[in-house]
């Protein structure tokens, strides 16, 4: 053990100074504690990530099954990851589905993505779909964390309004139901999120400390450094190195989030508003997220995250990719080669995010092991082809191992319109989540 002075920590531990509160890691100190507390298994994590518009099917499906020899041109990203990447074909989403509502397949596909439920047809206030996978794995592994779960996204979380030929705009904005009638609001601005995680309520800071904090430039690790320093010096050398690469990444973090945001307190202009804080360049704000939900996991403040990366039915154009088109417009190409090209670039982007957060969560170290190897990361769409709005031959794809319990490296073909919700069913009862069903299910899915 990697401890001197006898220090214990509880996992739970917090650096704390002038209304500031900054979780801390896994440390070598922790484990006593941990174990004392009757927790001899290492915490297991799950994430969900979901792309809009569905994606180009023929560059993202594995020509054979079994090891991710080869890669299809959406996933090339991957290629680090491929040994801890399971790709499951013939999925299905049967909530996704008309069944004799009529148009509306993208805020449908979007609402019951994580629900496995068909929403209620409606604009108004009467939502009924269902409660969320994650809400549901929340409902349990949140009873020991600080935040049961995070939602984040970089489109707004829109509750009211009509998004999709009937369909209320909160079952395209949302992906995470806290009830079956009240969704989850995610995060879009970095700011609000890393203060929830490093700065909230739950630390005692109020809005006018906050508010000198930021108007004296200083960082949320400062007012607590005097604290880290003195726990540093109780630590073994492996525990200090660790500790001192954390509070980097944090403070690396909040740097970013400066500088994409860029709203100062300078003076603005008669008439002018200051900006919310969310970034302007699209990629910078998906690599914030992302690292947001790494150290969200890394500190253990929670151990369920949800990311949508572009609310359903986006028309988000990308000039940046050579893309100056929307999204959800192009995703009706018709068959037309410019367009399936252009798209087929949009979906190579989001899988490079997706690349980014398996590398972070790949170094980042838990115990004896990485944050990788103790989650679980599904990513996927409630769309398969965009141009078909069709619900079955989804793209889904698993990373990770789930502490032990999942074996990627592999592409695995079910049976067609095997249930999404089978998966889910499985990822539950890995996490020790015990539910006889979910959604449509129909069994656990095998194989994984």
């Amino acid at each position: 053990m990697n401890v001197i002075r006898g220090v214990r920590l509880s996992r739970r531990a917090v650096l704390r100074g002038a209304g500031a509160a900054i979780a801390l890691p896994l440390l070598d100190a922790m484990v006593p504690a941990r174990l004392l507390a009757g927790e001899p298994e290492a915490p297991r994590r799950l994430v969900f990530l979901c792309v809009p518009n569905g994606v180009h099917m023929p560059d993202w499906t594995p020509k054979a099954e079994g090891a991710l020899t080869e890669l299809p041109f959406v996933l090339e990203p991957l290629a680090p990851h491929a040994k801890e990447v399971q790709v499951l074909t013939g999925l299905a989403l049967d909530g996704g589905r008309d069944h004799g509502d009529g148009p509306g397949d993208h805020a449908r596909s979007a609402a019951s993505f994580l629900t496995g439920a068909h929403p209620k047809k409606t604009a108004g206030a009467d939502l009924r779909v269902g409660v969320s996978v994650d809400q549901v794995a929340a409902g349990k592994l949140g009873e020991t964390t600080r935040m049961p779960s995070l939602e984040l996204g970089c489109e707004p979380s829109m509750t009211s309004g009509q998004c999709d030929s009937g369909y209320s705009c909160a079952y395209s904005a949302n992906v995470s139901w806290r009830s079956e009638s009240l969704p989850t609001s995610k995060e879009v601005d970095p700011r609000a999120a890393f203060d929830r995680l490093f700065g909230g309520p739950d630390s005692g800071e109020t809005p006018e400390e906050r508010a000198r904090r930021a108007a004296l430039r200083r960082s949320v690790l400062d007012v607590s450094l005097d604290e880290a320093k003195r726990l540093a010096l109780r630590l073994g050398p492996t525990d200090k190195r660790k500790l001192d690469e954390y509070l980097d990444a944090v403070r690396e973090l909040e740097r970013r989030i400066e500088r994409a945001t860029k709203d100062g307190d300078s003076p603005l202009p008669e008439g002018a508003a200051r900006p919310a804080g969310v970034p302007g360049d699209y990629a910078a704000h998906l690599g914030i997220m992302c690292d947001l939900i790494v150290l969200a996991l890394r500190t253990d403040t929670t151990r369920v995250a949800t990311f949508l990366l572009a609310n359903e039915g986006s028309n988000r154009s990308y000039g940046f990719l050579g893309v100056p088109d929307g999204h959800h417009e192009i995703s009706h190409h018709g068959g037309d080669a410019g367009k399936e090209e252009k798209i087929r670039r949009i979906n190579r982007f989001h899988v490079e995010q997706l690349a980014r957060l398996l590398a972070a969560m790949s170094s980042a170290k838990d115990g004896d092991a990485s944050l990788l190897d103790r989650s679980a990361v599904v990513y996927g769409s409630g769309i398969s082809d965009g141009n078909r709005h069709n619900h079955d031959d989804l793209p889904i794809l698993v990373a990770g191992r789930l502490g032990g319990s999942l074996s990627p490296g592999k592409h695995v073909r079910y049976a067609s319109q095997t249930p999404l919700c089978n998966l889910y069913l499985a990822l539950l009862d890995r996490v020790n989540v015990r539910a006889q069903k979910f959604g449509d299910s129909s069994g656990r899915l095998a194989g994984i």
